[in-house]
Order: structure tokens, then sequence, then C-alpha cells
């Protein structure tokens, strides 16, 4: 039996370690590096930092971390931001699915002159990997819009939903 135990948990962070070598690795390959990267566990659950989403609505919708104020990214409006956060040097965290359209928000936000701006490694997927909560409706849930299949690999904690039609 114990035997059994050892294989399946060396089986478990097998898997856990390729998940986060293929994450890094696609992270690498997208991103410059040009917004400082934050990493879950360097979060508290009662931050003083402004968490952004810039998924799609539609993502944003299924679920997102506590509090979080959606931004978009093709809908993103920086006049939007500005109002809503008038201290340039606010802490900010920004996110997405794995942290790639996040890095180009925070982009946008640091030549805007916001001063302190990270992007969520791994984004909503790392979170969730990781046993956070995510929240719909003020409510947890385990669901995750994981954008497509593809991308949904990369979630090995929660509900993969890749059409939003089936939840509503």
């Amino acid at each position: 039996m114990r035997f059994f135990f050892a294989i399946c948990v060396t089986f478990t962070f097998v898997l856990s370690a390729a998940g986060q070598k293929k994450l890094e690795r696609t992270l690498k390959q997208l991103n410059s590096g040009s917004v400082p990267y934050i990493y879950v566990n360097e979060l508290q659950e009662k931050s003083d930092k402004v968490f952004l989403d810039t998924r799609k609505r539609e993502e944003y919708e299924i679920s997102h971390l506590k509090n979080a104020i959606w931004v978009g990214y093709k809908d993103f409006q920086e006049d939007t931001i500005i109002a809503k956060i008038s201290d340039k040097n606010a802490p900010i965290v920004v996110y997405c699915s794995i942290g790639v359209r996040s890095e180009d928000i925070g982009e946008k936000l640091q030549k805007a002159g916001f001063t302190n701006v990270e992007n969520l490694y791994g984004g909503i997927f790392e979170w969730k990997n990781q046993g956070k909560p995510v929240y719909r409706n003020n409510s947890e849930t385990d669901s995750v819009h994981t954008f497509n299949k593809q991308w949904g690999k990369l979630l090995n904690n929660g509900i993969k939903v890749y059409d939003t039609k089936k939840i509503h």
C-alpha cells in the first residue's frame, strides 16, 4: 500500500513539475519581462494591492480573483483606470489566464505613469493551481474560463470552462 501511495505522489509531482516547466517556457517565449512578476505565494489574502483582470468580459464573468476590477484587453481604456485609481503609486497587480495579455496592459499602465505595477506569474491558472479561491458573483467557484483547449492544458486544478453558453 505504501508503495502504491509513493507511486501516486511521485506521479503527481512529476505532472505538476512538467506543467510548471511548460508554463515557464511559454511565458519566456511570449513575454519580455517588462512588467515585473509577482508570484502567488508572495500575495497575502488581505492585500492592499489593486487587482486588474485583463481578460475578456466573459472570462471574468466565469471567475476572477476576489475584488478584481475588470479592465479587459482589447477594451482596455486608460482613462477609465485613471478615474478609478488616482494614485499613480498604488500597488497594482495585473493578471489574465497565464500572464501574457496582462503584461501588455501592465506596459500601458507604466506608460500612463503608474509606478508600482506587477504581473501575476501564471495568472489566474497558477492562482487556481495553487488552491487559491476564485469568485463568480461574489461566491466562490471552482470554474475557470480556459480561453481554449490548448491554454486549458495549463490549468490543473478546478473546472475548465471553454463555452460560456453552457454556464448561463
